[in-house]
């Protein structure tokens, strides 16, 4: 049984790998932000260990990890947003779109600080950021611009981590769960939430150290930064 510790866990992709990890026996730590999400997440997994931060707040996140003893062998920071409605080159919510850098870009940096001398004790310690095909440079469009801005500047971080915690064999991967039918998705997209999930997971528990800096799609195949 492998500790799992999933940040940003109360709906979405989260919450769905909260409830299978859980399901299939393994341990579960999981963060939610708001109550209602503490409350989605007790009805999904409720096995799993409850934490409550928001990953824009440092010191939640710490007094957060505190909380945690125990080593954690995989690590999925999942919290993100979709940001403001005005989000284009030529007509930015700039306010809005500072506040999506500290969620999407800043916060999983926040929360793996926070957690990495747990992570390092863990069984072939794991980190999975969760990213986007969007932040892909060498994909084209314009559309949904801070966004993408936001998971180009997340993997820019999962290559540096990777870099930097190498040494110390902790992997750390950027990962594109793919187009899912979730509030942040939508109704139109591809893929349904279970089976992203499960390729998440499966591919999380296959990864290497020879792995560590890849930018992964939930079926492992990789993606051109």
């Amino acid at each position: 049984m492998s500790h799992w510790l999933i940040a940003g866990a109360s709906r979405g992709i989260g919450l769905e790998a909260a409830r299978q990890l859980s399901a299939r026996g393994e341990r579960v730590t999981a963060s939610a932000r708001s109550a209602a999400g503490v409350a989605a997440l007790k009805a999904a997994a409720p096995q799993a260990a409850i934490l409550q931060f928001d990953v824009r707040n440092e010191a939640e996140i710490e007094a957060a990890a505190a909380q945690v003893s125990d080593p954690v062998d995989a690590l999925i920071v999942n919290a993100g947003a979709y940001g403001p409605q005005r989000q284009s080159s030529t007509d930015m919510d700039f306010e809005g779109a500072l506040d999506l850098l500290s969620v999407n870009t800043l916060g999983p940096l926040r929360v793996v600080q926070a957690f990495l001398p747990l992570v390092k004790r863990g069984d072939r310690p794991r980190i999975v950021m969760m990213s986007s095909i969007l932040g892909s440079m060498s994909l084209e469009g314009t559309f949904n611009v801070a966004y993408r801005v936001s998971k180009a500047g997340l993997n820019k971080i999962a290559q540096c981590l990777a870099a930097d915690l190498k040494t110390e064999r902790v992997i750390v991967v950027a990962m594109h769960p793919g187009w899912v039918r979730t509030d942040m998705g939508g109704p139109d997209a591809k893929l349904d939430v279970r089976d992203s999930v499960a390729g998440i997971i499966r591919v999380a528990e296959s990864l290497t150290l020879a792995d560590t800096r890849r930018y992964l799609d939930y079926r492992g195949q990789d993606i051109p930064w």
